[in-house]
């Protein structure tokens, strides 16, 4: 699996759901490209476990990544009427229902392969064609710059639920570099300071940051 940081974030047209209710018949991520960054995350399946927990928790800090002049775009495998559906369905009932952000329908599962996040393979033997592995998205997790190019990426396996912290902290400290041309030591967050990426820089942080 090829990493797809620094390189244009793939392009596509795919049904999705807005709003919660609204089909969209060709939704691109092109749309905020010199406008915007994105979080686009792939999971699994609509109506499972783990995933509801993954798309309320981005749905309840939406406002701090709009803070952030951030979209949150979510992908599954599933259809545009699944999740429908699933936005439509209480959550004491196993919805997802007040998520707002879109949710691309990646019926195909071109959109997976391009992201390289697809948990299986097809192979071709015989004029056949078989998959191996399990025909949906890992949890692949995408931070696109607003000019487009992937600055972040990290894939959880299907049971490892993913951090919206920690995707809030990439945002922040994308933005820090870009305003300040500074780079984010470890354990950086937005409360603390960045560092000079020079010998001198990385030697002055080093010496105030001593245990």
């Amino acid at each position: 699996m090829n990493t797809l940081v620094g390189k244009k974030a793939p392009s596509f047209q795919a049904e999705a759901v807005i709003n919660g209710t609204e089909f969209v018949e060709q939704f691109s991520l092109d749309q905020f490209i010199g406008q915007k960054n994105v979080i686009f995350f792939f999971y699994p399946l609509d109506f499972t476990f783990v995933c509801p927990t993954e798309l309320i928790a981005f749905q309840e800090q939406l406002s701090e990544f709009e803070k952030r002049n951030t979209v949150v775009v979510a992908c599954s495998i599933d259809s545009k009427y699944a999740h429908w559906a699933w936005l439509n369905t209480e959550r004491n009932k196993g919805g997802i229902k007040g998520v707002q952000y879109p949710l691309v329908a990646d019926l195909t599962k071109t959109i997976a392969i391009d992201y390289g996040v697809l948990a299986g393979q097809y192979q071709i033997d015989n004029e056949s064609v078989r998959f191996e592995g399990n025909p949906v998205a890992l949890r692949g997790l995408f931070l696109i710059d607003i000019n487009g190019i992937i600055r972040h990426q990290v894939i959880n396996d299907l049971p490892l639920g993913r951090s919206v912290d920690e995707a809030l902290r990439m945002v922040d400290a994308l933005n820090f570099y870009e305003k300040n041309g500074e780079v984010c030591p470890a354990n950086w967050n937005s409360s603390k300071e960045g560092l000079q990426a020079t010998a001198e820089g990385i030697a002055t942080y080093l010496g105030t940051h001593q245990n």
